[in-house]
């Protein structure tokens, strides 16, 4: 844990950690773990905030990435799954973007790929995604800072807390799991009565 915080004692070291979750989403490095690395670095308020901040601006490339290539391409990148959500995703903008990110279909630059390649408004994809990585991202800030507290004194852990931050995660990927799928049906439905 101290060499995270001699990381961030570097007057470069936000600016890194912000970038880092671009090239990472391109790879498929798993997000939560840069994500906790910038707690322990920063501490919980910092670490989030850099965190969400770093993750929005991966989407936003992947979003004009996306709307830069052939739309063929994205379309054979994305597969059918996606391609089913990508109509759910043009006509319900804001809240299919929420959704999607809160429970991912595909990889994360996928979806932005794909957001871009079909033309979403900006602020619904972005606001979408904001709020769509909210419930994860607070999640994973909550287990950083309660891991970092139990390792400098397992009386320090907020058992509470860390149940509560599980239990918001899981209630809110049921909700929207539910919600999607009634869509899908929806669209299933209308392509298949046209």
């Amino acid at each position: 844990m101290e060499w995270a915080r001699e990381f961030a004692r570097r007057p470069w070291a936000p600016l890194v950690v912000l970038l880092a979750y671009t090239p990472a989403c391109f790879i498929m490095f798993p997000r939560p773990l840069i994500t906790l690395f910038s707690v322990v670095a920063f501490g919980a308020w910092m670490g989030f905030a850099y965190a969400m901040a770093g993750i929005l601006i991966a989407a936003l490339a992947t979003y004009y990435i996306g709307r830069l290539l052939d739309r063929s391409t994205v379309r054979r990148l994305a597969g059918t799954k996606l391609n089913q959500v990508s109509e759910v995703l043009r006509k319900r903008g804001l809240i299919a973007c929420t959704a999607l990110r809160l429970v991912p279909v595909a990889p994360f630059a996928v979806e932005g790929l794909v957001a871009g390649a079909i033309r979403i408004k900006l602020w619904h994809f972005m606001l979408g995604t904001a709020l769509g990585i909210l419930p994860g991202t607070l999640a994973t800030t909550v287990f950083g800072d309660q891991m970092e507290a139990a390792l400098r004194d397992p009386a320090e852990i907020n058992y509470w807390l860390v149940a509560g931050a599980a239990l918001l995660l899981v209630v809110a990927i049921l909700v929207v799991r539910k919600w999607f799928s009634v869509q899908i049906g929806k669209q299933t439905a209308a392509l298949s009565n046209a």
